[in-house]
This record gives C-alpha cells, sequence and structure tokens, in this order.
C-alpha cells in the first residue's frame, strides 16, 4: 500500500495536493455534517410515480459501491493537467459542494427503500449499505455529480484517449443509473446532480472563481505553515 501511494504522489504535481485532499475533505464535511445538523429534520419525499416504476436491481451495487474507484483514477487524471485547469475543476467542486450543503440543510429529502430479504450476496450487499447511509442527503445525487466531474473534467482533455473520454461518460452514465436501481436515489436527485456539476463546471472557468480559489488556497497553506511553526 506504502508503495502505491508514493507512486501516486509522484505522478501527481504539487500545485494538486491541497486541491485533491481539500476535495475529499470537504466532501466528507458536508455529507456528514449535514446529516448530524439536519437528520432529525422533516424531510421531503420527491419520489414521483416513474420511480416506482424503475425496478429494483441488487447486483447494480457493483456499479454504485466500484464506482469510487473510478472516482479516484479520473481525480488523479484531472489533477494532472495544467495548474490553470486544475484550479478551474476544484473551484468548481469546491462550489457545487456548497450548494450541495445548502439543500441538504433548506431542502433535505428522502425516499422509500425497498424491504430487503437477506438471501443473495448483492442483497446483503444492499442491506449493508443500507444500515450505514442514511435515506438523506438525497437531492442533489453526490454520487451522479462527482461521476459526472469525473466526466467533464477529462472531456476536454485531448492528452487522454478518446476511448477512456468515452467509457468515461458510459461509467457515469451507469452510475447514475446504479443509483436508481439500487433505490438510493430517485430521478430528479440524479437530474440535479448532473446539472449541477455542469453548472459549476461552466462557472468555474470564469478568470474570478480561479483566482479565488488559488487565494483560497494559499491562505489555508498559509495557515498551515504557521500552524507547523508552532
Amino acid at each position: 500500500m506504502k508503495k502505491i501511494i508514493k507512486k501516486i504522489i509522484q505522478i501527481i504535481p504539487t500545485y494538486s495536493f491541497f486541491p485533491l485532499i481539500f476535495s475529499f475533505t470537504f466532501n466528507m464535511i458536508v455529507y456528514t455534517g449535514s446529516r448530524m445538523i439536519a437528520g432529525e429534520w422533516h424531510h421531503y419525499n420527491i419520489e414521483t410515480f416513474l420511480d416506482r416504476r424503475i425496478p429494483f436491481w441488487a447486483p447494480s451495487a457493483i456499479i454504485y459501491l466500484g464506482c469510487y474507484l473510478f472516482w479516484i483514477a479520473n481525480y488523479i487524471l484531472i489533477a494532472r493537467q495544467e495548474k490553470k485547469e486544475v484550479y478551474r475543476f476544484f473551484a468548481a467542486d469546491l462550489l457545487s459542494r456548497v450548494i450541495c450543503l445548502a439543500f441538504f440543510l433548506l431542502f433535505p429529502t428522502t425516499n422509500i427503500r425497498p424491504e430487503l430479504s437477506p438471501v443473495g450476496f448483492w442483497n446483503k450487499c444492499m442491506i449493508i449499505v443500507y444500515s450505514v447511509d442514511a435515506a438523506d442527503n438525497l437531492f442533489p445525487s453526490i454520487h451522479c455529480l462527482v461521476s459526472w466531474f469525473c466526466y467533464i473534467g477529462i472531456r476536454g482533455n485531448k492528452d487522454i484517449s478518446k476511448w477512456y473520454r468515452g467509457f468515461s461518460c458510459i461509467m457515469a452514465l451507469l452510475v447514475c443509473l446504479s443509483t436508481l436501481l439500487t433505490k438510493q436515489h430517485v430521478i430528479i436527485d440524479v437530474a440535479g446532480g448532473i446539472l449541477l456539476a455542469e453548472i459549476c463546471f461552466y462557472f468555474g472557468k470564469k478568470s474570478v472563481m480561479i483566482d479565488m480559489y488559488e487565494k483560497f488556497q494559499n491562505g489555508v497553506n498559509k495557515i498551515i505553515r504557521l500552524g507547523g511553526h508552532k
């Protein structure tokens, strides 16, 4: 494991260390923090007739759970781009989580999950997922948001092969589908995640956003260095 981590560090530019680490950290803060704050609040069920028509298919859990490897791979690929592109992407990434936090607190949502029989490997997997991941923080879907970011973050990068860019698009769509088939999300959650990613990515390319993100990073780095001298 240490060798793998060392190799990953070697292929990531120094200017991308903070964006990657902060992205993961802030995502966890948003997801767990909003749950701690709004966990007992009234949650709205925005499930539609179409959602109820979508069948539960336990084997789709392999995509729902396996997408974490896809996220790691693509965020590293994105972090290997030029500095301006890296800051553009992670500025959009940060903006998206701030908006997610606002939705999780101002409009907390939930859905109705199926009662599962503990028979079959994938059913057992989903029972575990349901037990550790409460039916909240659903709109917009962070699963879909991050997966779509994984695609659009390399969509215009011609240094990455066309087949992998195409694969990333297909994989992102499969992740979105898996959130519906596992009954972790409803259609509007999926649409919200994709739309939010596109909107934030658009605004992330604005020079003011890039400059703000760089200043934010430099400010945090100064605090860390000062803390290290104490």
